[in-house]
């Protein structure tokens, strides 16, 4: 147990020049794209191949709903990842936790695209492809999370909106490298040579950008804000029985900073987090369907080419360069609460002609649909998610509750969504039950967004949450 430290030792101002947030920046933006570039090729290669030759002995439609179920079970292994690195990054800070959850998920990326197939080693392979989602989905239930905590907590209060939206910048060059790498693969290859070997050339190429952004976050320091929290004394947070103890020595001498370390501990928990919940429905939801989903639904049901929908959302990537910086530096100017609100309506007032112009038969109609859809109701909410829910929540358990609500968040939408969507598609034969759900996941996050404060210019520093 530490001895009872006075606030003054324990929070020390932390300095950062410009040369650590260029790299806090990118550590975060890069760790963001590998976690959204792994994640997106399998959900690309679900949607396209592993149901061949994974699930091969089942109808097609049968076998897209495995190949979704198997994208899903990594959903429930980044929540154990959320619990177990998230108390982590809040007891001995953010860049530690970081270095570790690269490496699970990049190793295990890596070897996906080793496996042997079900023609070679029968139903060990999808049995062992389950193993990599779930190593690979321990590792990715921290890192998005710290990546966003890490560059909230370093950004300057008046473009905080802007330098977080980085994060999510990082989830739009992931998406784009994959689709990009995927449509290459479509397009130069033969359904054999695809199905054979050329499947696995995107996973076994993430080892690369692995070692890269291990070397990147090596030399990181560490968030200013954690460094800052009277509750760490030499790195390590305080657990409560030492924060009490800690209370009781300095109440005598300076009664303020007595109060700040009561109030991280004795808050009641639980309607930030639910709040932050309902933010995170709307875009975990809508990306579940438009990204993952659609996908394999426009290559199965509807008779375009298959290198249309993957297309669709390389051109959606593209123009999230510009849709995600512009939403996070009107964030800075108008404040999280209103332009979540406008987005979310958007979303539920465009979810029916999205959809329509998606089924409609047009190539050029499908494309526009997919961007609108992919930048408003996917990128748009992302980029105010990545400051609004570090600004909820208190710095003491600032990781593990963003972690625990983005992951929650994640398997209640981004999991099951495309297995529902898969299953009501296929009874309704139609398209209308994802606009629907479109519709739904809209509403709670307009909701949530309408119940919650405005963050804008939180001192993050504070240990309590924000309601």
């Amino acid at each position: 147990m530490h001895d009872s430290p006075t606030l003054a030792e324990t929070a020390p101002p932390a300095r950062r020049t410009t040369r650590d947030l260029t790299k806090a920046a990118v550590s975060g933006w890069l760790g963001t794209a590998m976690e959204f570039m792994d994640f997106q090729l399998y959900s690309l290669a679900a949607a396209i191949v592993f149901n061949k030759i994974f699930f091969p002995d089942v109808s097609p439609a049968i076998g897209l709903i495995a190949a979704m179920a198997t994208y899903g079970v990594g959903y429930v292994a980044r929540l154990a990842g959320a619990i177990y690195f998230g108390r982590m990054g809040d007891r001995i800070g953010r860049k530690k936790v970081l270095v570790i959850t690269i490496l699970l998920m990049g190793a295990s990326t890596t070897l996906i695209g080793a496996l042997p197939t079900y023609a070679t080693i029968g139903i060990l392979a999808p049995s062992l492809l389950v193993l990599l989602r779930l190593i690979q989905g321990f590792g990715a239930g921290a890192e998005i999370a710290g990546a966003t905590v890490l560059l909230a907590e370093y950004a300057p209060v008046r473009r905080r909106g802007l330098i977080a939206s980085l994060v999510s910048l990082g989830t739009n060059s992931g998406t784009l490298a994959a689709s990009g790498l995927w449509a290459i693969l479509i397009g130069v290859l033969s359904e054999d040579q695809l199905l054979s070997w050329g499947w696995r050339l995107p996973f076994l190429l993430s080892f690369v950008l692995m070692l890269f952004a291990v070397w990147l976050r090596g030399g990181l320091k560490e968030s200013p804000v954690f460094e800052e929290r009277p509750d760490v004394v030499d790195g390590v947070a305080m657990d409560r029985s030492e924060v009490e103890s800690t209370i009781a020595a300095v109440s005598s001498v300076d009664e303020h900073r007595s109060s700040v370390l009561a109030a991280g501990i004795r808050q009641r928990k639980g309607r930030a987090f639910f709040l932050a919940l309902g933010l995170r429905l709307g875009q975990a939801g809508n990306s579940g369907l438009i990204q993952t989903f659609l996908v394999g639904y426009i290559a199965t049901n509807l008779s375009v080419g298959r290198s249309i929908p993957t297309d669709a959302i390389v051109y959606g990537s593209l123009l999230g360069f510009a849709t995600v910086p512009a939403v996070g530096m009107l964030g800075d100017r108008f404040g999280r609460r209103p332009l979540y609100m406008a987005l979310s309506l958007l979303t539920v007032v465009m979810a029916f002609p999205v959809m329509f112009l998606i089924t409609s038969g047009s190539t050029p109609a499908l494309m526009l649909g997919m961007v609108l859809g992919l930048n408003i109701g996917v990128l748009g909410l992302f980029s105010l998610e990545s400051v609004t829910m570090a600004e909820l929540f208190g710095s003491r358990t600032r990781f593990t509750q963003l972690a625990l609500a983005k992951e929650i968040g994640g398997i209640l939408t981004t999991a099951i969504g495309p297995v529902l969507a898969a299953s009501l598609t296929a009874v309704t034969g139609s398209w209308w039950p994802i606009a629907v759900m479109l519709v739904v996941y809209s509403l709670i996050t307009f909701v949530s967004a309408y119940l919650a404060p405005e963050t804008r210019g939180r001192d993050l520093v504070r240990l309590e949450d924000a309601v």
